[in-house]
């Protein structure tokens, strides 16, 4: 991979994450994401280009607003930071084909759903059907093998979550279980089981780590989304070796 072409894919990211932390904060409280422009929710200064330059902004302003001084919070340089790494790697791994296109869809889909769930404990209708409807056009032209495996994906993905809800009933939230219908046309039907053992396991870890740090147990929600989205960026690019290293403790 070029330098110039990894810094290109970079760039690309950290603008595109900063757009996307407005996508995932307003459109669950149904705001538009044009109207208002950027300000700050505290003392609704409106921000400058000093205060809009994905991650460099929060390092030179120390975490603060230039206005106020209010904290501001590390999630908009960190999925900024996420986003750019992830197209990095989209392209490191796929290069300049067509499942690259997909690639950078599917991970920009992964870091809004993360800031809306993490924000809200929500993932948006209005983010997921764009998404599913473009990603579903595309995986008809840029197939999985066999060519039929991303709808069975997408079947198998929606409705083994939907078991899991109704088993549960309501362990699993309505925006999961279509977040898995959009993994599934991604991923096909083996990735799409990868991924949700691993969100299992990564969301395990997570629920142990709150009870240690809170005491609290079951009483804190803990968002899934994240989790689900950590263990799909692991299955789409390393879901066969993982299957591979998997099956060979057993053999």
């Amino acid at each position: 991979m070029g330098i110039s072409i990894g810094v290109f894919f970079f760039l690309y990211g950290i603008v595109l994450g900063s757009f996307f932390n407005v996508v995932g904060l307003r459109v669950p409280k149904k705001e538009s994401i044009v109207s208002p422009p950027s300000h700050c929710t505290i003392c609704d200064r409106k921000l400058g280009v000093v205060d809009l330059i994905p991650v460099f902004s929060y390092l030179f302003l120390q975490g603060t607003c230039r206005g106020c001084g209010t904290k501001i919070s590390p999630i908009y340089p960190i999925m900024e930071l996420v986003t750019g790494i992830l197209f990095v790697l989209s392209y490191a791994m796929l290069g300049f084909s067509g499942e690259l296109f997909i690639a950078i869809l599917f991970m920009s889909l992964l870091v809004i759903i993360t800031v809306s769930d993490i924000a809200y404990m929500l993932i948006p209708n209005k983010v997921l059907l764009p998404f599913a409807v473009v990603l579903l056009g595309l995986r008809l032209f840029i197939h999985l093998e066999p060519w039929w495996d991303s709808l069975l994906g997408a079947l198998v993905g929606f409705g083994v979550l939907y078991l899991i809800a109704v088993v549960s009933k309501g362990g699993m939230g309505g925006g999961d279980i279509k977040l898995f219908f959009v993994i599934g046309l991604v991923l096909g039907t083996t990735n799409t089981l990868v991924t949700l053992f691993l969100a299992a396991f990564i969301g395990s870890i997570v629920g142990i780590i709150v009870l240690k740090r809170t005491g609290q147990g079951r009483k804190t929600p803990i968002p899934f989304g994240p989790s689900i989205a950590v263990a799909a960026v692991i299955a789409y690019f390393w879901g066969a070796d993982f299957v591979g290293w998997y099956g060979n403790l057993f053999y």
